[in-house]
C-alpha cells in the first residue's frame, strides 16, 4: 500500500489507545507503521531491478519486522536519554511502553501489504514463497476515506493542523478527480466523484458537531472496526469472484486438454464488482475481467499465452542468465514471454507478468526485454493466442 496509508493507520492506532503508554509513542507509531518499507534505500542504486528483488523484502519479513519494531524504540530512547542527560532533567520515555506500540504498528505494515496483490514473503530470509491476500488495490481511497477522516479528526486542534488537513484532503481530491476524468483510471468516475465529495462534506460537519469532543478515542476504534469489515466485505467478494473465475476458466479450457494448476481473483481500482482473474494452465497462461453480477458468457478481454515450446528453450535459457530476468522472475506472480524481432536485426525475449501488463507494453517492473541469440530458435511463435 502507499505511505499515506501506512502512516494514517499507525496514527489512528496510536489514537486508539496506544499513545497513552509512553510520551513520544505517536511519533513512534507512525515510523514504526513506515519503517518496514526502508528497503527503498536500494533505490539510491538507480537500478530498477534491484529495487524489485529488495522490495518487500527481509524488512516485510516476520524477522525484519521483529527487529525493527525492536529497534525503533530502542533509537527514541537512545536519544531521548542523551538529550535528557545533557538538559539535566528526568527522563520521559518508557521503553517498555514504546516497545509495544512499536511492535504493534510495525505489524500493520505487512498486514496492509498482504492485503493488495503485490504481496509479501513474510518467511524471509529461510523461503522467498510470496503470499497475496488479493482483497484490496494497491491504492484505495477508502482507506484514505475511513482512516482519514478518523485522524483528521482527533488531531486537527489548531489552525495550523486544520490547515495541513484541509491541504491533504485537497491533493487527494485533485488525484481522485485526476485518475477520473484525465487518466480515465474509474470505471464509474461520477459514482466515485460524488461519493468521495460527499465523504469529504460528511466529515466536516461531524467536525462542526463537535463529534472529537463527544466520541474522542472512540472515533478511531470505530474507524479501525470500519476497516476490518471493509475487509471482510471483500473477503466475501474475493471467495464469490474465485468461485466465478474457476468455473469460467474449466470452462474455457473445456475440449483443450489443458489442466488447471492455480488461479487468483484480483480487485480493481474502486470497483467491488469488477476482477481480475488469471489463471495457469499446464500448456498456457490466461487473464480476462470478471464482473460479479454480469451474465454468464465469454469473458471480456480475453488473453492466452501460451508456453514456450521446446524450439525455444535455448533462448529462453540465456534470457534467463540476466540479472534482471532473475529479480523479475522472482518477483512474477504469472509470468508469460514472448519473442519480438529477427536474427537479422535482434531478437528479444519479452517478459512480462501477466496480473498487471503483457509483453512488449512497457510498465516499468512489470515488464521486462532481453536481447538474445537467434541460434536454434523459431522466431514465428511468439506465444500469444
Amino acid at each position: 500500500m502507499d505511505n499515506l496509508a501506512h502512516s494514517l493507520l499507525g496514527l489512528v492506532a496510536a489514537k486508539a489507545g496506544l499513545e497513552k503508554v509512553s510520551p513520544g509513542a505517536t511519533s513512534v507509531c507512525i515510523l514504526a507503521a513506515n519503517a518496514p518499507d526502508l528497503d527503498f534505500i536500494y533505490a539510491l542504486s538507480g537500478d530498477r531491478w534491484t529495487i524489485l528483488h529488495h522490495h518487500r523484502g527481509v524488512s516485510h519479513s516476520i524477522v525484519g519486522t521483529l527487529l525493527l519494531g525492536v529497534a525503533i524504540p530502542a533509537l527514541f530512547c537512545l536519544i531521548e536519554s542523551i538529550f535528557a542527560r545533557s538538559r539535566n532533567r528526568p527522563r520521559r520515555y518508557r521503553f517498555r511502553g514504546l516497545l509495544l506500540v512499536s511492535l504493534i504498528a510495525c505489524a500493520t505494515h505487512p498486514l496492509l501489504d498482504w492485503t493488495n496483490n503485490y504481496g509479501v514473503r513474510p518467511l524471509l530470509p529461510w523461503s522467498s514463497q510470496w503470499f497475496y491476500g488479493d482483497l484490496v488495490f494497491v491504492v484505495d481511497p477508502v482507506l484514505w476515506l475511513v482512516l482519514g477522516g478518523a485522524a483528521y479528526l482527533l488531531t486537527a486542534k489548531s489552525k495550523v493542523q486544520t490547515s495541513l488537513w484541509g491541504l491533504i484532503a485537497a491533493l487527494l481530491t485533485a488525484l481522485v478527480l485526476f485518475v477520473a476524468i484525465v487518466g480515465r483510471g474509474l470505471e464509474h468516475p461520477v459514482i466515485v466523484i460524488l461519493s468521495w465529495v460527499a465523504a469529504l462534506v460528511a466529515i466536516v460537519v461531524f467536525r462542526r458537531f463537535g463529534a472529537d469532543r463527544r466520541f474522542g478515542h472512540r472515533i478511531a476504534l470505530a474507524a479501525l472496526c470500519t476497516l476490518l469489515v471493509y475487509w471482510g466485505t471483500l473477503g466475501v467478494l474475493h471467495s464469490k469472484a474465485l468461485r466465478m473465475g474457476a468455473m469460467q476458466a474449466s470452462a474455457l479450457v473445456a475440449g483443450k486438454q489443458e489442466r488447471i494448476l492455480r488461479l487468483a481473483a484480483m480487485p480493481t481500482l474502486a470497483n467491488p464488482e469488477h476482477w481480475r482473474c488469471v489463471f495457469e494452465t499446464d500448456k498456457a497462461v490466461y487473464r480476462f475481467e470478471m464482473y460479479l453480477s454480469a451474465p454468464w458468457g465469454t469473458p471480456p478481454k480475453l488473453v492466452r499465452y501460451a508456453k514456450a515450446e521446446q524450439a525455444q528453450a535455448g533462448v529462453l535459457a540465456e534470457a534467463m542468465e540476466d540479472r534482471r530476468t532473475q529479480a523479475f522472475l522472482e518477483f512474477a506472480r504469472f509470468p508469460v514471454e514472448k519473442l519480438a524481432g529477427d536474427c537479422a536485426s535482434q531478437l528479444l525475449v519479452q517478459f512480462a507478468d501477466l496480473r498487471y501488463t503483457e509483453p512488449g507494453k512497457t510498465r516499468g517492473n512489470f515488464s521486462l526485454e532481453v536481447p538474445v541469440d537467434c541460434d536454434g530458435v523459431d522466431v514465428a511463435a511468439d506465444g500469444r493466442e
